[in-house]
């Protein structure tokens, strides 16, 4: 039956809305004997002001580029999400699925996942990240807008967060970059409760959230989450701000149920048969699970269909473009990188090749971004605070600064976390395909954010330099050794330690096509010589993981290095060939993309003479590729602080070292 809409007005009031949503949470929590009812109970005044009033979106096409974004952060509520997913009539999350919340297969997981469900916009879980995340949204959102103007890029990033996002300390990176950058179009909806899952917030918490935002440089107001006007009108408010906004919601978690109420234990577990009835009692729903009444359900579809007109109004804007900006606007969006890329790349490879320079990876990644950077304009760069360290900034292109966005370039400052976290909402919102810089042995910073980019699939790049103990005297608080074989353990991830210029900018390549994969480039402080190569070969050797630098023939024992080691590799080869000893030298840049070639190849640059890694870091999955009578070449501990070349030394990786190890090798096989 359609009801009119005039109709649906008068009949369908905000709490009707709301409780839609609070219980199509509690009865989905229930079903699955699994979840958080409490914060969407709590949080459903403020969502339903939000869907039905302010946010831009259309449900029949989720992926609507101009689209308002809306990042649950508190993504343990995330039935809050399906549940407004389901009732504007995204077509991804039916009431099967709601049923299905948490299973096997469904598009309801316990937390949203990005890739996974239609309008889920990042994966959120991990407290922090989700809002840290939506600061890259806004601040993709306003670069785009400075390129292709208010015709084409013009919407906010709501948040939602709760008390744990903002008790993480990648919320004070986040906010403190936004408020920097004075990101306006950044609006955070805070679940101030006043619970957290140990009790209340005040165990452990004595913060005013209000304060720290307004000394961040936000706009920040309280408001009661359980007054629909009130919030109305604080978020009309925070619209015109010049300054990201924080609107803390007073809320009760778990509200309308008469025993958990305003209490932890509403926090992560279902409400239970009994307690479920009293809670539809005391919020007068008598409807039976999962039922919704058909009026209200008809209400929230016109709001899933109100933003259909923007829509379409919007899509004429586009075809009005000249063909050259709306050609570069599509591409961007797409993340394709410009016609002019392929060819900047070779000739950067050719000069390389021909002058066969001595430099230092990190040098090479800077020429590299130099030549790639102004043929694909949509490649953002940035470092935290470690811009002339890692070599990051583009020649001629200029950073970006609060209300300026036309910059290409992020100073992140010593926001490693927050940096990693920004990438992924930039990469996530489209537009750019975003690069960012600090020293290796800072990736245990990083890392939350980049396993997340891996799980989500999205092409984030980190350049890491300073990879190893040669970046001497600063010693082992600033020498990574184990950081690398921490990273390859991240599914999904690509880890590159190329060996010279060539295979630095190689590597590049391989990072920016790979569409659905973040990558490190892990690059030296040191300066390496270029490898020997056979100059009629125009391939990337890098995409194949790792391949043969010097092939002997008949080999008696195979020599797999990677980085600065595979110099030394070379080295030891020549001192073996000295002694009769046939040495075939492999330069492994990347152990992921080496799993994945065919066995065929693997076996031929693997060989089956005795194996020996060389690598200035902890052995850890090396045997994969030597094998358990192979021989490791490295670091089994923490560095020291002196001149490189010392460390090499003292530490024993050495080309000597290589040649006894072989030694070992051979005469182990032997036996």
């Amino acid at each position: 039956m359609n009801i009119p809409v005039r109709d649906i007005h008068d009949q369908v009031s905000h709490r009707d809305m709301a409780n839609a949503i609070r219980f199509l949470a509690i009865d989905a929590v229930e079903k699955a004997k699994s979840g958080h009812p409490g914060m969407p109970m709590g949080m459903a005044d403020v969502a339903t002001v939000l869907f039905s009033r302010f946010l831009k979106f259309d449900a029949s096409d989720p992926a609507w580029p101009d689209r308002d974004r809306f990042v649950l952060s508190a993504g343990h509520g995330s039935m809050l999400l399906y549940a407004l997913l389901h009732l504007t009539g995204n077509d991804d999350v039916t009431l099967d699925e709601i049923k299905a919340f948490r299973q096997w297969g469904s598009k309801t997981p316990g937390h949203p996942e990005y890739g996974h469900t239609k309008g889920v916009e990042t994966t959120t879980g991990p407290l922090g990240q989700g809002l840290a995340t939506a600061v890259g949204m806004a601040l993709a959102e306003r670069l785009l807008n400075a390129r292709y103007g208010d015709a084409v890029v013009d919407h906010f990033t709501y948040v939602i967060a709760g008390d744990g996002c903002l008790m993480e300390g990648i919320s004070h990176e986040a906010i403190s970059l936004a408020g920097h950058l004075k990101l306006s179009k950044l609006i955070v909806l805070f679940d101030d409760n006043q619970i957290s899952i140990d009790g209340a917030t005040s165990l452990s918490c004595s913060d005013d959230q209000v304060a720290r935002f307004t000394a961040s440089g936000w706009n920040a107001t309280r408001v009661d989450g359980h007054d629909p006007e009130a919030v109305a009108a604080a978020i009309a408010q925070a619209k015109l701000s010049d300054r990201p906004s924080l609107i803390a919601c007073r809320t009760k978690i778990g509200f309308g149920s008469p025993k958990v109420e305003g209490t932890e234990k509403a926090h992560g577990a279902p409400l239970g048969p009994e307690e479920i009835e009293k809670t539809r009692a005391a919020l007068g729903w008598p409807h039976g699970p999962f039922e919704v009444p058909e009026a209200i359900v008809a209400r929230w579809r016109e709001i899933g269909s109100r933003g259909k007109p923007a829509h379409v109004a919007w899509t004429e804007r586009l075809g009005k473009l000249d063909a050259i900006t709306r050609a570069s606007f599509e591409n961007a969006l797409a993340g394709k990188l410009s016609g002019g890329y392929e060819a900047a790349l070779q000739a950067l490879v050719q000069k390389f090749s021909a002058e066969k320079p001595s430099i230092a990876t990190r040098q090479a990644s800077q020429l590299t971004i130099d030549a790639i950077v102004p043929a694909s304009p949509n490649i953002l760069g940035g470092s935290a605070d470690l811009t002339h360290s890692n070599l990051t900034h583009a020649k001629g292109t200029a950073s970006v600064k609060p209300n300026d966005y036309s910059g290409s370039y992020i100073h992140y400052g010593i926001r490693e976390f927050g940096m990693a976290a920004a990438m992924n909402g930039i990469a996530l919102h489209g537009g750019f395909v975003p690069f960012g810089g600090t020293f290796l042995v800072f990736a245990d910073y990083n890392r939350p954010a980049i396993r997340l980019a891996a799980l989500m699939g999205v092409r984030v790049i980190h350049v890491m330099t300073h990879d190893s103990i040669g970046l001497g005297e600063d010693g082992p608080t600033h020498q990574p050794v184990e950081h690398v074989a921490s990273l390859r353990a991240i599914p999904n991830l690509l880890v590159f330690r190329p060996a010279d210029a060539i295979e630095t900018a190689q590597a590049w390549d391989c990072a920016l096509k790979s569409e659905h994969r973040p990558s490190v480039l892990a690059l030296s402080r040191q300066a390496l010589p270029t490898l020997p190569r056979d100059g009629t070969d125009t391939s990337n050797p890098v995409a194949r993981g790792a391949y043969l630098v010097v092939d002997p023939g008949r080999r008696d024992v195979t020599l797999i290095a990677t980085g600065s080691e595979v110099a030394l590799a070379l080295d030891a080869a020549c001192k073996l060939e000295g002694i009769g000893i046939k040495a075939a030298v492999v330069s492994a840049p990347c152990f992921e993309l080496f799993a994945e070639q065919p066995a065929q190849y693997r076996d031929s640059v693997l060989g089956k003479a005795p194996r020996v890694g060389i690598e200035a870091a902890i052995a850890s999955d090396w045997y994969r590729w030597i094998g358990d009578n192979g021989e490791f070449v490295g670091m089994t501990g923490f560095g020291a602080s002196a001149p490189a070349g010392v460390l090499y030394q003292k530490f024993g990786i050495t080309a000597e070292a290589v040649v006894d190890a072989a030694h070992r090798a051979i005469k182990r096989s032997q036996h």
